[in-house]
């Protein structure tokens, strides 16, 4: 009796998040297709905002991109790989090789910016910010509650904008790993087969092979450069 419960809950969920994602997929592809191919992909100033913020287009980008995070987040939701899979390569236009795993909760900020390389595994509840570019290399594993912001506000600005310094993309090597908790900022480069220890906080380019911990994230060792595993692709189900 319990078991017939629990897999008609299972059923249950996937009937809601599935249905909801399913008829609302062709808006949100549409609204990235236009963002990628006219740049629109930017963050408004705050002098714009305050000039605008009661016209008709301000409102609609501003629902709409509300709308797009919440469909974003019952897309993480799915209890499904391939379906989920379905959805970030051919609605959000993610750039993504076989035998990627992405799980649960994951949230993506314009997905068309990133791209993801085989064999990467993407822990659950993890944050990649595709604003100014993410690059993930092959046999990549993002443990659980990683961040990845490739955009952030200026303190130094008067309206406290995003827009006023150069950024490049986040670009991870392969065979990289990033422990939990880690937040990595914009335009950081983590060279082949290094280490990111949990919780460290990565604010500059990290060299090859090199282990990191801390915050702000240092140093502290070496890792064996003779690396040759690669990910299967397998994930555990419903995850």
């Amino acid at each position: 009796m319990v078991y017939l419960l629990v897999f008609q809950l299972l059923v249950f969920l996937l009937i809601c998040n599935t249905t909801f994602v399913a008829l609302t997929s062709l808006i949100v592809f549409l609204s990235y297709k236009i963002k990628r191919k006219y740049k629109l992909g930017g963050v408004d100033s705050q002098n714009d905002v305050i000039k605008n913020k009661h016209s008709s287009l301000y409102l609609l980008k501003r629902y709409l991109g509300g709308f797009m995070r919440y469909y974003d987040y019952r897309v993480s939701q799915v209890p499904s790989h391939h379906f989920r899979n379905f959805v970030y390569r051919n609605v959000y236009c993610v750039d993504m090789a076989p035998k990627v795993v992405i799980y649960y909760g994951t949230e993506m900020r314009e997905p068309y910016k990133i791209r993801i390389g085989c064999g990467s595994i993407i822990g659950d509840r993890a944050i990649l910010d595709g604003r100014n570019g993410i690059e993930i290399g092959e046999n990549v594993n993002l443990s659980s509650n990683v961040s990845i912001w490739t955009e952030q506000h200026d303190h130094r600005d008067s309206f406290f904008r995003c827009d006023t310094q150069t950024k490049t993309p986040v670009k991870i090597g392969n065979r990289v790993w990033i422990g939990p908790n880690a937040l990595i900022l914009h335009s950081v480069e983590i060279g082949e087969g290094a280490v990111v220890a949990a919780g460290a906080v990565v604010t500059k380019s990290i060299e090859p092979y090199t282990i990191v911990a801390g915050v702000p994230a240092k140093k502290i060792g070496e890792r064996n450069k003779n690396l040759k595993y690669e990910m299967t692709g397998e994930y555990v189900p419903f995850y």
